[in-house]
């Protein structure tokens, strides 16, 4: 099997470690972050969503005149802009970018974060909204005629999209709560999960294809999990590195994180609260998910860490994989560099082992047995 790693980019150098640099929007920043992860062999970026953030189409669009080969994961909300135009806006850029666009769709978790977009529906009601917008943009982007839709949120009439994607584009769904479940497991080609241990996050991948099958799918989504792995050369160094990560953002640098994202005071979405329970119950656990760091960060955001070697990070990413998962999205604290060394050292060697794992194993002719004899 393959699974596909997808990274994350910015617009400026920043993160839970590292206070802001430079312009909020730096092209040149921009162009070489998308770079190392195209050179670093991900097969796609994340561009995410915040209300006072670059706008991540247009992020999406300078990324596309300057790689080759990198897919688009464009984190969007719905709600803000009108099905229809947003169909249009997605299928003109694939069709500019050689079919490279993928749609993150984020229904939105915290009432304050979407009220500064002038949003103030109910959680319920967002999502509702979503399964409408999204039936919406897939017809759009498959339907040869004009059409009418009368919905709830959604009505007009004679609706034709001229331009269409130059392939099928993919729809990622991002959330953890029952109705995220239920209209993820309808729409999504591939359900968004954060990094939980690997018995949560077995029930959360039972919960998805559930859902998938009370909607009438025969297929289930691909699952994707999202970890902050934090390398070194040794276990020890590892550690040492991981501790220095989580004593910079204890000193002070998580109130970026968590004013970014809107999560001051007890989470609402149902994601950090996850991870936050994740993290009451123990610091370390499985083979190498290591907590404190979304305990510190008020799990403002996809924060638990896989520590170690890049061989142990590799292990405990495939334990993953050994439980139904299809794609692995990792970001660095040290977001530029961490990305250049995730492409030296630990893709390779998730690479190598699924590989091998694909490869028939022989079985000796004379005895019926594996051996290495050759005959």
């Amino acid at each position: 099997m393959t699974v596909e790693f997808i990274g994350m980019i910015g617009t400026q150098h920043v993160s839970e470690i590292h206070a802001p640099a430079g312009p909020v929007i730096d092209p040149a920043y921009t162009r070489r972050f998308a770079r190392a992860h195209e050179d670093a062999g991900f097969d796609r970026i994340l561009i995410g969503y915040g209300s006072g953030w670059p706008e991540g189409g247009q992020v999406a669009a300078h990324v596309a005149a300057h790689t080759e080969r990198l897919g688009l994961l464009i984190a969007h909300r719905p709600g803000f802009v009108a099905p229809t135009l947003a169909a249009r806006t997605f299928a003109t850029l694939d069709q500019f970018s050689g079919g490279r666009v993928a749609v993150h769709t984020i229904t939105g978790g915290n009432d304050h974060e979407q009220q500064r977009d002038g949003d103030y529906l109910g959680k319920d009601e967002r999502y509702a909204r979503t399964d409408e917008y999204l039936e919406i943009l897939r017809r759009a982007w498959s339907s040869p005629e004009p059409f009418d839709y009368d919905g709830r949120y959604y009505k007009f009439a004679d609706f034709a999209a001229h331009v269409q994607p130059a392939h099928r584009i993919p729809l990622y769904f991002g959330g953890s709560s029952e109705a995220a479940y239920r209209v993820g497991g309808k729409h999504a080609d591939t359900f968004a999960l954060w990094g939980e241990p690997l018995a949560e996050t077995a029930e959360q991948i039972a919960s998805v294809r559930a859902a998938a099958a009370s909607a009438g799918r025969p297929d289930a989504p691909g699952i994707s999990v999202s970890f902050r792995p934090i390398l070194g050369p040794t276990e020890e160094l590892a550690w040492e590195r991981a501790h220095a990560i989580l004593d910079t953002i204890t000193s002070g640098h998580s109130s970026w994180q968590r004013g970014s994202w809107g999560t001051t005071g007890a989470p609402q979405n149902v994601g950090s609260q996850r991870l936050l329970a994740a993290a009451a119950k123990g610091d370390l656990h499985d083979r190498a998910l290591w907590t404190p760091t979304a305990k510190a960060t008020g799990a403002g955001g996809n924060s638990t860490a896989l520590v170690g070697t890049p061989e142990t990070v590799a292990k405990a990413l495939l334990d993953y994989v050994d439980i139904g998962v299809t794609t692995l999205l990792i970001r660095g604290y040290d977001p530029l560099d961490d990305a250049i060394d995730y492409g030296r050292d630990l893709l390779p060697l998730v690479r190598q082992e699924l590989a091998h794992r694909a490869t028939p194993t022989p079985v000796c002719c004379t005895c019926a047995r594996i051996c290495s004899c050759g005959r």
